[in-house]
């Protein structure tokens, strides 16, 4: 948490001095971890720090429930590419037919955020992890992004209300 605020105080600093710097877009990205991706048909475990969700195997610090679909595995994968397109500087960086992972980052300071989706073969259901690449805490962003990633879905009628 001191770091995020210390990081907020520089990027005010900086954009006093140049405005141009106001969109924060790459401040401190840090680097994708080594673990993502699918692994013995699971998403990694997050890390003992509270800024990361999962649906599988967890405590309940970090956990979320996956989300439920109906219909068509390839086109519930396709509405979920559609709404990641509109999430706010969010980008799809891979995506294969049971796996996508975004990077979403912060509107102040470009924090990156890894966010991944897993299809598994015999279940209607989206195995989901999201994960801050720095800091400590995240205020709950990464939980509240993949709940409205959800409600989306819901909307869209490709996902059980719950």
């Amino acid at each position: 948490m001191l770091f995020r605020i210390c990081a907020a105080v520089l990027a005010c600093v900086l954009w006093c001095f140049n405005p141009a710097v106001s969109s924060a877009a790459s401040l401190f990205p840090g680097s994708a971890p080594n673990d993502l991706g699918i692994k013995e048909e699971h998403l990694s475990p997050c890390p003992v720090t509270p800024n990361c969700v999962v649906s599988e195997e967890t405590d309940a610090t970090h956990a979320i429930a996956p989300i439920s679909y109906t219909g068509d595995r390839q086109q519930v994968r396709q509405a979920l590419e559609d709404v990641l397109g509109v999430v706010p500087r969010t980008k799809i960086v891979e995506a294969t037919d049971r796996y996508i992972r975004a990077e979403s980052s912060s509107r102040l300071l470009g924090f990156v955020d890894d966010v991944e989706f897993y299809f598994p073969e015999d279940e209607n259901i989206i195995h989901i992890r999201s994960a801050s690449r720095l800091g400590e805490s995240d205020l709950g962003v990464n939980k509240r992004r993949l709940e409205q990633i959800r409600l989306a879905l819901q909307d869209l009628e490709l996902s059980p209300k719950m």
